[in-house]
């Protein structure tokens, strides 16, 4: 893995570039092994787990730093700041407890095909709250069916519904890994948008679910 200035890493992420795809595999190992030092104290970056946990968040990092490209200010080094935006969001992601289903991103399929995150169905919502919560998910699971091509619905509900890592996406849809990062990208891009265009953000809609 080759040393990079800061202006190096900027043109490289940038879509069209030679070595795009090298760049994204290098950033995404530097923050997977970032994040083991970045989370001690919050999980056991020891446990067996963990490393699908990392995986993850840096996934998800990634988009964002691709997201906010144009804000790098140059006052750090880009990995220091790449670094920030993954313990960010993995802090974030743990504050959720994504993975035990607590969080709007942990979706389960139901028997009907909807898309409903799990501690829908718990009883410790008060009713009104219960009724808000299957109402705004019946309307997520129209965008998803709706709103996405058949090859972002795929990833999407491949990523965030069961759980597939980046590399068995690509095995399933025939695709290289960076090719589903910017397919899953823009999936969320695009559902976000739809969410905008009917007068909720997605911040709106998880606070729903923490209420």
């Amino acid at each position: 893995m080759s040393k990079r200035t800061n202006e190096q890493w900027l043109a490289e992420l940038r879509t069209g570039h030679p070595c795009h795809n090298i760049a994204l595999a290098d950033l995404f190992q530097i923050l997977v092994n970032g994040l083991r030092r970045g989370l001690l104290g919050q999980v056991n970056t020891s446990a067996l787990e963990f490393e699908s946990l990392a995986d993850d968040f840096a996934q998800d990092a990634l988009l964002k730093i691709l997201d906010k490209l144009d804000t790098f200010a140059g006052r750090s080094q880009f990995t220091t700041w790449a670094h920030k935006i993954a313990v960010s969001v993995a802090l974030t992601e743990l504050r959720r407890k994504r993975w035990k289903d607590n969080s709007l991103d942990s979706l389960t399929a139901t028997e009907s095909g909807d898309y409903t995150p799990s501690f829908i169905a718990d009883k410790s919502p008060q009713p009104e709250n219960q009724t808000e919560r299957i109402e705004l998910m019946s309307h997520v699971n129209d965008l998803i069916q709706n709103d996405l091509t058949e090859k972002q619905r795929t990833a999407l509900v491949a990523s965030v519904i069961e759980g597939k890592s980046t590399n068995e996406i690509a095995q399933m849809l025939d695709m290289k890994p960076n090719a589903v990062y910017k397919l899953l990208h823009d999936a969320r891009v695009r559902l976000k948008k739809s969410l905008e265009r009917d007068g909720m953000s997605p911040a709106e809609l998880i606070a729903v679910f923490e209420r």
